[in-house]
């Protein structure tokens, strides 16, 4: 994720490797911290045989969180020495992570930095809690890195039928966001060409309705436009 790193500068001696495909593209105002496409991305690679597929997102908060619904495992990397410990703070980041890579091992911070993240998983590893491995590694020269797959991979074996049923678990929250956006989509169109929306969107220009009364009478103005039934309800009075 992210149109300036990416296949542009650090995989720039992998992206023509044989059965390697590298895509990077900006969240263009998503929020989330990943791009609006990324879910088709993820689904037209899954189509065409790729067996495994990263997703980086465009960085780490208390929000930018979205990775959990799509992806199989999460891994949260930090790096000692530069600030990335006091993102271990954020509620947000330590809640979606299965693992936690401390890279650059080799930092006079390192082991502070470790020590500090075990520390927080073990005091939040209450029931229904995760509770990710930290796993220290040196991306330059890969020491720590074997171990890291080892980890993934055991990861898939433990959820039922491996990866392809945690994909296939999740298929009803990919295909409910996909349909939330086309239905946003549509809505936004016919909200700029229909009178009924126009009227709905000018009195709430005004204040003469609340925002919340507004969107529902939008839903009900198109759904009435779809001919199904309409619930009085969502009108304004």
């Amino acid at each position: 994720m992210g149109a300036v790193l990416g296949d542009r500068i650090r995989l720039a001696s992998h992206f023509l490797d044989r059965g390697v495909f590298i895509r990077s593209m900006g969240a263009r105002g998503h929020l989330g911290g990943l791009a609006e496409a990324t879910l088709q991305a993820v689904w037209i690679l899954e189509a065409s045989g790729m067996d495994v597929i990263f997703m980086e997102t465009v960085g780490v908060g208390q929000s930018e969180v979205e990775i959990v619904s799509l992806a199989d495992a999460i891994v949260l990397v930090l790096m000692p020495g530069s600030g990335d410990s006091v993102q271990a703070l954020k509620a947000g980041v330590m809640e979606i992570p299965d693992f936690i890579v401390v890279n650059k091992m080799d930092h006079p911070a390192a082991q502070a930095t470790v020590s500090k993240i075990k520390s927080m998983v073990t005091i939040g590893n209450g029931e229904g809690n995760r509770h990710p491995a930290v796993v220290e590694t040196q991306a330059v020269s890969g020491e720590g890195v074997s171990e890291l797959w080892d980890h993934l991979a055991e990861h898939s074996l433990r959820q039922a039928g491996g990866l392809e049923a945690g994909r296939g678990d999740d298929i009803e929250g990919r295909l409910l966001a996909l349909a939330e956006r086309k239905l946003g989509e549509m809505l936004a169109i016919e909200a700029r060409e229909k009178t009924g929306f126009l009227d709905v969107l000018t009195r709430a220009r005004v204040r003469e309705v609340d925002s919340l009364t507004a969107a529902d009478a939008l839903v009900a103005e198109f759904l009435r436009g779809r001919r199904m039934d309409d619930d009085p309800s969502c009108g304004l009075t």
